[in-house]
């Protein structure tokens, strides 16, 4: 039987046997997280099949750089993907449907475009997934975000202000509760040095030359960890 990093290294390459086993063998890690968002007015099962694409999205982008466990990876992005899915579903209620036509749909793009570097047409989507043109992209409307709360507003002394920083704390506080124990377990997932650099920068409030004396690097290579990571962080959140 094959190990979970050698299943995943071949899901990386294409092959979908090996990725369908690690969608099967980690289902129930999915189910652990949906249960943590039930009584929200939502099916379960779509909330499961939600979470299966933070699942699938793990794999694909499992970095084995980071040295940790597939499910510690890939608990923060099922998360990430259903808070996201609660998050910009809005006030509208679309029609179950619509939202799961919209969701295979995401899913058939998401496979062509990385099978074949180009995104799929809405024909030929249409054709896979046997409805006509008008449904898919009433679907695919009725699920796209209206703005996305982590869009850049306008630039500050250098810095970039989000829409989700000028919005009102009480308005988000379950997602900002989500999105502060997303980032915790990340930090916490990360390899020891990572970990201190994080840290020291981001609550210790270190600049990059008193990090990098403290850790044993040159300026240079704390910057470039530095932005690798807040890159993952960005992706992830």
């Amino acid at each position: 039987m094959l190990e979970i990093n050698e299943l995943i290294k071949l899901a990386q390459q294409g092959n979908e046997d090996a990725k369908k086993q690690l969608v099967e063998e980690n289902s129930g890690l999915v189910w652990s997280i949906v249960k943590r968002f039930s009584n929200r007015g939502y099916e379960a099962e779509d909330l499961f099949q939600i979470g299966s694409i933070g699942l699938i999205k793990s794999i694909d982008k499992f970095d084995f750089s980071f040295n940790v466990k597939f499910s510690t990876y890939a608990v923060p992005m099922i998360m990430g993907e259903i808070k996201r899915f609660l998050r910009d579903d809005g006030p509208i209620k679309v029609p179950r449907p619509l939202k799961e036509l919209a969701v295979k749909a995401r899913q058939l793009q998401e496979v062509m475009a990385k099978k074949t570097g180009k995104s799929p047409t809405v024909n030929f989507i249409a054709k896979q997934l046997n409805t006509t043109v008008d449904e898919l992209v009433a679907a695919l409307d009725s699920s796209r975000d209206v703005e996305s709360i982590y869009s850049e507003v306008y630039q500050s002394d250098g810095n970039s202000v989000r829409l989700i920083d000028k919005i009102d704390s009480n308005e988000n506080y379950d997602d900002k509760i989500i999105d502060n124990i997303l980032l915790k377990q990340m930090i916490e997932s990360l390899p020891d040095r990572e970990r201190e650099i994080i840290k020291l920068r981001y609550f210790a409030d270190k600049t990059q030359t008193e990090v990098a004396k403290k850790v044993g690097l040159s300026q240079v290579q704390v910057s470039r960890i530095e932005k690798k990571l807040l890159t993952f962080f960005r992706n992830e959140l």
